[in-house]
């Protein structure tokens, strides 16, 4: 087996059992919505997705609140058939969180991956590229990250 292969039996072993390494983990995600991180967390999805360790690519943990949207209350009232609290979104909770990166660091983000989750957030970790080095623009606008494409149906 290759190194990438122990790396991605670890992460899930470490997933599956919940670990105190695992719950410190979370602690350190939970405290802010959008935070950089200096390694990343699965170092063979990250390879896999187009992460390179140079200059112009930047790692960031986003924590996106898990279940559906909760719609307000509106101030003229509804019928009873069309009163209804939540909606689902229309992009995936991953998508949301690309967007969230890359509008707090002002990069382009080329990919995410789904790093863990508690009772209460998804995190997922987002791959950035500096938009000067970047050739890919507007890649999250335009649907072309593999999120984007699976909420397509591509």
């Amino acid at each position: 087996m290759g190194m990438y292969k122990y790396i991605t039996e670890s992460l899930q072993t470490m997933f599956k059992e919940r670990g105190d390494r695992y719950k410190e983990r979370l602690k350190e995600w939970r405290t802010k919505t959008v935070q950089p991180v200096a390694k990343p967390t699965n170092l063979s999805r990250a390879r896999s997705l187009g992460y390179k360790a140079k200059e112009g690519y930047k790692l960031a943990i986003v924590k996106i609140k898990r279940g559906r949207r909760h719609r307000k209350h509106p101030d003229g009232g509804r019928k009873p058939g069309k009163n209804y609290r939540f909606t689902s979104r229309d992009v995936s909770l991953q998508t949301i969180a690309e967007l969230k990166a890359a509008k707090k660091f002002g990069m382009e983000a080329m990919n995410s991956y789904f790093v863990g989750s508690d009772g209460i957030f998804k995190f997922f970790e987002v791959i950035l590229l500096d938009k000067s080095l970047s050739a890919a623009k507007g890649r999250v606008e335009r649907g072309l990250t593999s999120s984007a494409k699976k909420g397509r149906g591509l």
